[in-house]
């Protein structure tokens, strides 16, 4: 006679995938990708300006003339002449860059969790904007920080709460939005900036400056990074991105960092993913040459929308509601009156075909319920127009 028994149970998860939720925003997607849904949730770039052309002729070039090297494996630190451009770029923009200062990266996400690997234990403490782009609170959270916001206005980061929160908790970094931030869309003036860098030398303290939107200026004058200030040079790590302003599918983004630091970036990256899709390098490598001409043509583009919303903001919204006009980047924050759970709120405008990503999973502590993020920039004026007025509709509801 044979005797089963039932199997054993398999081992639980490890603790950090139990306690990390997912992102809001992907699952927000999920749910409103319906072809009549108006969405204002997501950070996606307009797909009908993609350069579809000369992105398809850099790649033809490149498989024409050097496949063996388009096809093969490739440094974990990245293709030479894509490293070399970007340096240049960068240097051009007033931060004096070489191209081994660089560590291309599999989309700037990835950036973010490299330097997390690299530089997070358990338990450390990370001060973070509030709100704060809120995949970086998945990134801090899987590594097991303790993560602390840092009370902000309407420039950013409070400079006198940040150094008392540097005393009092010891933090291993800090990390930034400072251009265009996402969520608020606000950009912290140079002088603030400084007193940043200031504070980070003073005490001990490693910045992350994280900018994806920087070259989506509309108006106003561009404020340098904080990496260029005194104080910042040997403590800053500049986070970019390709994917607002060449083409997200290519999953391009680079860190910046001092040596130690991208050495263990590169070491981490080993143990990802070996290194970033070597075709995707090469033919953004010969891409960058036209990259201005295309970033000029996007910048007016987005910045007709970014007006289009505001030009409408004032019939959705509710009597009292609040918000800013960002010089630049991917969206508008806004504050209703405190009566609004915009949380609650969110499936009475699915229902009428709109939506767009509640305040509250942006905040690492004492989230405002009142406030949302509106993407601006993947919709037509006229759709802008169309979606204001289902978002006015819902909540009026």
């Amino acid at each position: 006679m044979t005797v089963t028994s039932s199997p054993a149970a398999l081992p639980p998860l490890a603790a950090r995938a139990r306690t990390v939720g997912g992102s809001p925003v992907r699952e927000i997607l999920a749910v409103t990708a319906r072809p009549e849904m108006i969405n204002f949730a997501g950070g996606l770039p307009a797909p009908e300006l993609f350069d579809r052309e000369g992105i398809a002729a850099a790649f033809r070039t490149v498989l024409e003339e050097i496949p063996e090297r388009a096809l093969q494996y490739s440094t974990t630190e990245g293709e030479p002449a894509l490293r070399q451009g970007l340096a240049a770029r960068i240097h051009a923009q007033g931060l004096p860059t070489e191209a081994d200062d660089l560590l291309i990266t599999t989309g700037s996400q990835q950036a973010l969790s490299l330097i997390a690997s690299a530089l997070i234990d358990p338990g450390d403490t990370v001060l973070v904007e509030s709100p704060c782009y809120l995949a970086a609170l998945q990134v801090f959270g899987l590594a097991g920080a303790r993560v602390l916001p840092v009370p902000c206005d309407a420039d950013g980061v409070d400079p006198a709460a940040l150094q008392e929160l540097i005393r009092a908790e010891r933090p291993k970094l800090l990390y930034l939005v400072p251009t265009f931030q996402n969520p608020t869309g606000r950009t912290m003036p140079a002088a603030r900036r400084a007193a940043v860098a200031t504070a980070a030398a003073r005490h001990g303290l490693w910045i992350v400056e994280d900018d994806p939107y920087g070259e989506l200026r509309y108006d106003g004058e561009r404020v340098p990074w904080i990496a260029s200030f005194p104080g910042a040079e040997d403590r800053t790590v500049l986070l970019g991105s390709f994917s607002k302003v060449m083409a997200p599918g290519l999953r391009l983004g680079w860190l910046r960092a001092p040596a130690a630091l991208r050495r263990a970036c590169a070491v981490a990256k080993q143990a990802a993913d070996l290194h970033t899709p070597t075709v995707n390098q090469l033919a953004a490598a010969r891409y960058l040459d036209v990259l201005d001409g295309h970033v000029a043509k996007v910048r007016t583009v987005y910045g007709e929308r970014r007006d289009a919303m505001l030009a409408g903001l004032p019939d959705a919204l509710p009597a009292g509601s609040a918000w800013d006009r960002p010089e630049g980047g991917m969206f508008l924050w806004a504050r209703l009156p405190e009566s609004y759970d915009t949380t609650a709120l969110l499936r009475r405008a699915v229902d009428h075909d709109v939506a767009y990503v509640p305040g509250e999973p942006f905040y690492a502590a004492d989230p405002d319920r009142s406030t949302l993020r509106l993407c601006f920039v993947t919709q037509t004026p006229q759709e802008i127009a169309e979606g204001l007025r289902r978002l006015a509709k819902s909540l009026n509801g």
